[in-house]
């Protein structure tokens, strides 16, 4: 069901699963037909519209498909406090996360009594997250330029600068000026995972659209990655890519 909101200038909202979200419309000059999904971390329904399609057009829309809004819904992992779960996800492993409020306030990688790997960090709790979030986009940037420089080198180009993404719903992305992006939050997927967006994007460095040829480049450079599988990639990003937002939105 859909309500509109009274004050002027306002956007629609829609009750999803006894959830009342707002409706974010967007034009775009481009845009020939509508456009519906879900925000990544299930804020907001996004539509976006041709110039000159009508607000109702697009609110109907989103009625017609509330059903599919509901079950995209229901995918949205739950939020969760990395400190009070005791585990931070990184390079598909749980790390466990060793508090000590006398520690060092950078998170430090060691290896615990266990033998375990395990994410040791100090100072105040309150901030802790915080500078977990700032330690594992420290590690994307590292490893993700050094993959960035295996895959360009496979490809015979010069390696471009590399930044890193913190969009919502893309995991990378190439400038037509070469700047290659990639989301930081791939840090928390399995290395194979990480390294086919990165191949990805490299791909895109050569063949700016989705050709066969792209195709067929991508799956040249990411055989060389001791032979991993770019399908298995795609569909552990498909299947579990959603997951990597709960902890840090």
């Amino acid at each position: 069901m859909i309500e509109w909101l009274r004050n002027a200038g306002a956007d629609p909202t829609i009750e999803l699963a006894g959830k009342t979200l707002p409706i974010e419309l967007k034009r775009m000059a481009r845009a020939k037909r509508l456009t519906l999904r879900l925000a990544s971390d299930g804020s907001a329904v996004q539509i976006t519209m041709p110039r000159w399609c009508s607000t109702k057009e697009a609110v109907d829309f989103a009625i017609l498909r509330q059903e599919w809004l509901e079950t995209q819904l229901a995918k949205v992992p739950t939020a969760e406090n990395v400190l009070e779960r005791g585990t931070l996800r990184y390079r598909g492993h749980e790390l466990a996360i060793d508090w000590q409020e006398r520690a060092r306030r950078k998170p430090v990688l060691n290896v615990s009594d266990t033998g375990e790997q395990c994410i040791t960090v100090g100072g105040p709790r309150d901030t802790v997250t915080h500078r977990l979030q700032r330690w594992l986009e420290g590690e994307a940037q590292s490893l993700l330029e050094a993959d960035l420089a295996f895959f360009t080198a496979a490809a015979g180009l010069k390696t471009p600068d590399l930044r890193l993404s913190r969009a919502k719903r893309r995991w990378g992305s190439c400038s037509s000026k070469g700047v290659v992006r990639i989301n930081w939050r791939l840090i928390q997927a399995p290395d194979a995972v990480r390294r086919s967006v990165v191949a990805h994007e490299t791909a895109h460095l050569v063949h700016f659209d989705h050709s066969p040829a792209f195709h067929g480049l991508l799956a040249e450079l990411y055989a060389q990655d001791d032979g991993a599988d770019i399908a298995e990639a795609d569909s552990w990003l498909k299947h579990n890519g959603r997951t990597l937002y709960a902890d840090f939105g």
